[in-house]
């Protein structure tokens, strides 16, 4: 594959920046096979988000030849309060996150945080060095990253997340960092304050958010669309019921699917159509609408623009738009699903979280 291919491919949907193709452009003349990173917190069940979507992404990583590695950030999660900073907890489901990410992602290199630390002899040194080519002002506004704002009740070690995340970038020698928006500005940060320090200033790659199932924070406030409220409507595992977990049977997708918000005719924010575009269509080169000849019979849509136009003229019922895709994303967790059935041991710590089923 040539610069031009992998640059396609990685570029791809779900992507919505590159920053900058003329770094990554440079990056691939002079490395056919740079290391890539994803720093993912540790918390709950993994779901379309943050398992399919992410790993479609990374898997095409894999497949322009970049070296990928997934950093379980235990360190990170335990600051940020998950599981109750309970260490053991946050420790058993890492081995959870581990399995469902070399499965869904063959070939992925995963590493924890504190096996990353315990090797590393300046770690420390260079997140004091880094933090003092910040101010506090700066470092603040990178909050969002962990889910919180300036404005939350917050202990002072979650002031230390953003450099700890910028500096794991130096630590794993990453020349590409890859995260949903809702990371940006940590990337940013880096960027900015890597050539102060001396050290490479990676490619910041990141995609997009998929959406929960209810209506999106924007559309409730009457407002315009902003990152902040793309975040605040993105699917999270403590919203269970907005959310199609990997586990999940046949019977609870098609269950929440008939629920989603699917306004007929609207597209914008849509988060049926979201999934039809992100996760269905990144997967098959045909999508089937199974719907009785009374009312207009079976469709098929090589193209999500296609599915889009028609649903925008009201010629597809909200109806047979979620059954489809409920359809479609059974077909994509059941491998998957059925993996963890034998393994139910690495599923124990959720038993007592909300949420678990």
């Amino acid at each position: 594959m040539d610069i031009e291919g992998k640059i396609d491919l990685v570029s791809r949907p779900p992507i919505e920046e590159v920053v900058t193709v003329q770094d990554m452009r440079r990056l691939l003349e002079t490395d056919s096979h740079p290391h890539h990173y994803i720093g993912l917190e540790i918390s709950g069940l993994l779901h379309l988000g943050s398992l399919i979507l992410t790993g479609f992404k990374i898997n095409d990583f894999i497949n322009a030849g970049i070296k990928c590695k997934i950093f379980l950030a235990d360190w990170h999660s335990y600051i940020n309060n998950k599981f109750g900073s309970d260490w053991d907890k946050i420790k058993s489901a890492s081995k959870y996150y581990e399995e469902a990410f070399r499965f869904f992602c063959p070939g992925v290199n995963v590493v924890t945080g504190s096996e990353l630390y315990a090797k590393s002899d300046n770690y420390w040194e260079n997140l004091v060095r880094f933090s003092k080519r910040i101010t506090l002002s700066r470092n603040t506004r990178c909050l969002t990253i962990l889910g919180r704002n300036e404005k939350d009740h917050l202990h002072f070690a979650q002031y230390l997340y953003p450099p700890m995340q910028a500096v794991d970038i130096e630590t794993l020698g990453s020349s590409i960092v890859h995260a949903g928006m809702d990371q940006r500005k940590v990337h940013m940060l880096a960027r900015e304050v890597f050539p102060k320090m001396g050290w490479k200033v990676p490619v910041a790659v990141h995609h997009h958010l998929l959406p929960g199932l209810s209506e999106p924070v924007n559309s409730m406030l009457d407002m315009k669309s902003t990152t902040d409220s793309v975040i605040s409507s993105k699917m999270s595992k403590s919203k269970p019921w907005t959310c199609i977990f990997i586990h999940d049977s046949e019977n609870e997708i098609h269950d929440k699917m008939k629920k989603a918000w699917c306004p007929e005719g609207q597209i914008e924010n849509n988060p049926v159509l979201e999934i039809a575009k992100y996760i269905s269509f990144h997967e098959t080169k045909e999508f089937e609408v199974d719907r009785p000849s009374k009312f207009g019979g079976p469709l098929s849509f090589i193209d999500y623009r296609q599915l889009e136009d028609i649903f925008r003229e009201k010629k597809l019922h909200p109806a047979d738009l979620k059954l489809a895709v409920a359809n479609s994303v059974n077909q994509i967790i059941q491998p998957i699903r059925k993996h963890f059935e034998s393994r139910t041991s690495l599923l124990k710590v959720y038993e007592s979280e909300e949420g678990f089923s």
